[in-house]
């Protein structure tokens, strides 16, 4: 049986029982958000979370129907995760690069800027889309939202970059503070969305959101894009070891809520 019909059927067995929700939780030894997900459907918890229910509501047993298979990590988050490495490293030459190319004056070859920023772009797009695909199994709708806005900034300014560099159209000169400026917005918005774990999962993506928010006002003032690179720098070396760590936990015996989204395919 698939969710939304497992939440429905413990809840007409506890409904049954007589039972309120916090009295479930005194009987299977479960968070009252973690039946509450579970009975609304938001998640499939898995055979030991329903063995537990049952038990709690007098049935022994899982019924053959109810059994569910741990969840696996998509290979696309593994992806994602090598990528940031990738991104990373190829950032460092690439600011360096760009910070020359804008002053006017700068000493290395255009195709070595190209093939540096390139690699950034193909790294960071890939990271990002990872951490899509991770927020799927740890539910926060706004840093969905917020990291498909930084993909959408970082497909829109590498496209104009290209052109720049290419063509004689423009420079990125002169649009550079606009691009930093919308590069903070985006990790201002990331940060806010981390801050949406408060209470939940430890509290590492807290301390990722408050440093990404601090980078990100920091850029989107532009006196302050300098000063940004440290609490930036610090944030996506934590945003690279939170996903391996969360990949890790995704069909263990340990995850968050002990429950995974039912709507995650590997």
């Amino acid at each position: 049986m698939k969710q939304p019909e497992l939440g429905k059927r413990i809840s007409e067995m506890r409904k049954a029982k007589g039972l309120t929700q916090e009295e479930l939780v005194e009987l299977c030894n479960l968070n009252v958000r973690t039946i509450q997900r579970i009975e609304s459907g938001e998640v499939t918890p898995r055979s030991y979370t329903i063995k537990a229910l049952f038990e709690a509501l007098g049935f022994q047993g899982i019924p053959e129907q109810l059994v569910t298979q741990p969840a696996k990590a998509p290979w696309v988050l593994y992806l994602g995760f090598a990528a940031g490495i990738v991104y990373f490293f190829a950032s460092i030459f690439e600011i360096s690069m760009e910070a020359e190319y804008v002053a006017g004056e700068y000493s290395f070859k255009m195709i070595g800027f190209i093939l540096a920023k390139s690699a950034s772009f193909i790294g960071y797009s890939i990271f990002i889309y990872g951490w899509i695909r991770l927020v799927a199994f740890y539910k926060n709708e706004l840093l969905k939202y917020a990291l498909l806005t930084m993909l959408s900034f970082t497909v829109i300014w590498y496209v104009t970059d290209m052109v720049a560099m290419i063509s004689l159209a423009f420079e990125i000169s002169d649009y550079y503070f606009v691009k930093i400026s919308s590069f903070g917005f985006a990790y201002a918005f990331i940060g806010i969305g981390f801050l949406g774990y408060k209470n939940r999962f430890s509290s590492i993506p807290m301390v990722i959101g408050a440093l990404t928010l601090v980078a990100g006002v920091l850029l989107f003032s532009g006196i302050g894009a300098l000063l940004a690179l440290i609490p930036l720098t610090l944030a996506e070396l934590g945003q690279i070891g939170l996903m391996i760590y969360w990949i890790q936990k995704i069909g263990g015996t340990s995850s968050p809520d002990s429950t995974f989204s039912s709507q995650v395919t590997a």
